[in-house]
């Protein structure tokens, strides 16, 4: 029978051997430790290799799970206005209808260029329907906006201070747009007054005339810089 004695005579020389292997290695030449030391550095290698692989995939993980995070968090916020969108999307419909509506009927008050002579003849004979006297009619340049084209026109009426009141409301009621600008009035001779404005109508640009301001767009822009 093995007895405590031996028992502990084993433990204690297997301990004797386990610390032997320990001393003196040298720290330069692993190669030459004995084995347990030489498997337990490989043991440490390994743990500490797939340890640190184990951290940066983790990382790695936890950038993309942020930055998923993130564009859930986007998803949701666009999902959300494409929701309230589409509850609206027919009251949207119903006033892109409306603007649509208002935008034809002003571009009705906006002569072609056909029609610019006749308009010039209606201010005219606004004036002279109110007994005014034309001293000056003179059409000025016609400045080419992108989608409309302006022309300045210097009128100078003289007459009594109602017919030349009566005169702008004239103006201001005809089917066309047709704005007095920069007026002013000086007694006239027999107490009567002199008006001097600039009368400016629009027209809208045919659609050569559109194309051919869109193509000088950019050459404008480029100029510019």
């Amino acid at each position: 029978m093995v007895t405590s004695k031996s028992k502990a005579a084993s433990l204690s020389e297997l301990s004797g051997n386990i610390q032997k292997q320990f001393r003196n290695l040298d720290p330069k030449d692993p190669a030459s430790w004995p084995e347990l030391p030489r498997y337990l550095l490989c043991l440490f290698v390994t743990v500490f290799v797939v340890a640190g692989l184990w951290y940066a995939w983790l990382q790695d993980s936890a950038v993309q799970l942020e930055a998923e995070q993130k564009k859930e968090v986007e998803l949701r916020e666009d999902f959300k206005k494409k929701v309230a969108q589409a509850v609206n999307l027919e009251a949207l419909k119903k006033q892109r209808e409306q603007v649509l509506q208002y935008v034809t009927q002003l571009e009705k008050q906006l002569p072609s260029k056909a029609e610019m002579d006749a308009l010039l003849s209606d201010i005219n004979q606004a004036g002279l329907g109110r007994s005014l006297q034309f001293d000056l009619f003179r059409p000025g340049q016609i400045s080419v906006k992108e989608y409309y084209a302006e022309l300045p026109i210097a009128i100078r009426v003289t007459g009594r201070f109602n017919d030349i009141g009566s005169f702008t409301s004239d103006i201001a009621h005809l089917s066309r747009i047709v704005t007095l600008n920069n007026l002013t009035l000086l007694p006239a001779k027999d107490g009567t007054l002199s008006m001097d404005a600039t009368a400016k109508t629009f027209r809208y640009l045919d659609p050569e005339e559109v194309a051919a301001q869109r193509k000088a767009a950019p050459a404008n822009k480029g100029a510019k810089k």
